[in-house]
């Protein structure tokens, strides 16, 4: 089983991963022949998640899809960031006890 620090790591890394394919597509929306950027999530097994970024099959644009991936991608970031602040905090406090 992964360590709640390792799995909120894991959703920071696919969130900014996802963050820089959504600007990437966005930046070369006016790109003759340009095939957006798709960012492939999957679970792991222990806990937390992998991704890889593909092409998509044919040319073209969706401009709204990658807006909502980009906020989408900003609320996961600031959640795992949240996670791994509420993990310390509460590391903090045992520490406290135990001294």
């Amino acid at each position: 089983m992964s360590s709640i620090s390792s799995t909120a790591l894991s959703g920071l890394n696919v969130a900014s991963l996802q963050l820089q394919s959504s600007a990437h597509n966005i930046a070369n929306l006016q790109t003759p022949g340009f095939r957006r950027q798709q960012v492939l999530q999957q679970a792991e097994p222990g806990g937390g998640v992998s991704a890889s970024v593909s092409q998509v099959d044919a040319p073209g644009e969706a401009q709204a899809e990658d807006v909502v991936n980009q906020i989408q991608a900003s609320l996961v970031y600031r959640a795992n960031l949240q996670t791994l602040r509420v993990q310390r905090d509460l590391l903090g406090t045992l520490l406290d006890v135990q001294a």
